[in-house]
């Protein structure tokens, strides 16, 4: 019996070879992104792109999958990629480990990728994938902020447009605006309100950390459970 057998038996031999078939992109790969990232291998995914600069802090053991003793100081890409090649040996994984911005985000919104998942956590690079992905035309689904929420239930996907009561997505619009995007972005999101007492102003703020926000264990995952079920279920819905 195959690994993906019990796949096959919900989505059939055809879905099957859809999602074997499909390239996906997964840029940032902490809290949400390694869990989307991991849903995406065991749908099957046949080709996955992943991104990030980082490596693992003892900070993430509370809420990322690749945070563990045995980890620590490795390279988020290597760790992410030797995992799912463990789940699929077939899989065809590119791990780049790079701090996208400017052209390279350009660059390489241009390549022909079937779904984009942005799970980055700082705001300029993340306008700026989200612009150059609008402006070429990819198939991309997007994390607001899973920091300070507790509420599995609250959480949404929907157009940015229809995004409420997020921080992250209130800048994230704004900045969009400026640039003549409105919508045509899907979102994971929480409306959720976030306690002030959650929320750490960082003395010397930066334009990759402005604050330090309390999280839980079970949020992040399950927002990027909710990235890749939309990017599973698109791609099965596809012709």
């Amino acid at each position: 019996m195959e690994w993906y057998s019990r796949t096959q038996l919900l989505v059939g031999e055809e879905g099957v070879n859809k999602l074997r078939n499909s390239h996906v992109l997964v840029v940032g790969l902490g809290g949400v992104g390694a869990y989307a990232a991991e849903q995406l291998a065991r749908a099957g995914i046949g080709k996955m792109t992943i991104i990030d600069s980082d490596t693992v802090n003892i900070t993430n053991k509370n809420r990322q999958l690749l945070a563990l003793d045995s980890t620590i100081g490795r390279a988020k890409v290597d760790v992410m990629a030797e995992r799912i090649r463990d789940i699929n040996p077939d899989v065809e994984v590119v791990a780049i480990n790079q701090y996208l911005k400017d052209q390279p985000i350009i660059d390489l919104m241009e390549q022909p990728f079937d779904f984009v998942v942005d799970a980055i956590d700082t705001l300029a690079p993340k306008v700026f994938l989200l612009y150059y992905a609008v402006q070429n035309k990819q198939n991309i689904v997007s994390c607001m902020g899973a920091g300070g929420k507790f509420n599995p239930e609250m959480i949404q996907i929907a157009d940015i447009s229809k995004s409420y009561n997020c921080r992250l997505a209130f800048y994230i619009r704004k900045r969009l605006h400026r640039l003549g995007v409105r919508e045509g972005i899907t979102v994971v999101f929480s409306p959720e309100k976030v306690a002030d007492k959650a929320v750490t102003v960082e003395e010397e703020q930066t334009d990759n950390k402005v604050a330090t926000v309390g999280t839980i264990s079970y949020m992040p995952a399950i927002f990027g459970c909710f990235c890749a079920s939309h990017v599973i279920n698109s791609i099965l819905a596809r012709d």
